[in-house]
């Protein structure tokens, strides 16, 4: 999806909750789970649109790196149009996300920033944006 990132994986505190919630959002754009299982003792579900695996929610483990749940981070992902990013928000809240923002037009990043916000059951920032007229 992006010439930066090939994907994004974060550490959660409680597997079932962060699935829940990203599971019923993300399918409003176009995600969904691709696989889940285990990988060296952490449990992990992947989604995506089509076959690649562009988000990952793990449970902590206990290597380095892997040893904590993932806390203040930023995600913000692709929305196909303003409604997407209504449905995403609302999806969210409806399955454990709190607001931190509503669905609406940003104009002090541009006139045609649309997005929302929730903070994840970790505390995380997620977003869902669009970047065309509202």
């Amino acid at each position: 999806m992006s010439e930066v990132i090939d994907h994004v994986g974060i550490r959660v505190s409680d597997l079932s909750a962060s699935r829940r919630m990203y599971e019923a959002a993300l399918a409003e754009l176009g995600f969904a789970v691709l696989s889940e299982g285990e990988f060296e003792g952490d449990r992990y579900v992947l989604f995506g649109r089509g076959d690649m695996d562009d988000f990952a929610v793990q449970t902590v483990g206990t290597k380095t790196g892997r040893d904590r749940v993932t806390t203040g981070a930023h995600i913000a992902f692709i929305a196909t149009d303003a409604e997407s990013v209504d449905r995403w928000h609302a999806a969210a809240l409806r399955n454990g996300g709190t607001d931190n923002g509503p669905p609406g037009l940003r104009p002090e990043y541009s006139g045609k920033y649309y997005a929302a916000f929730v903070l994840d059951p970790d505390g995380n920032n997620v977003e869902a944006v669009c970047h065309s007229p509202a």
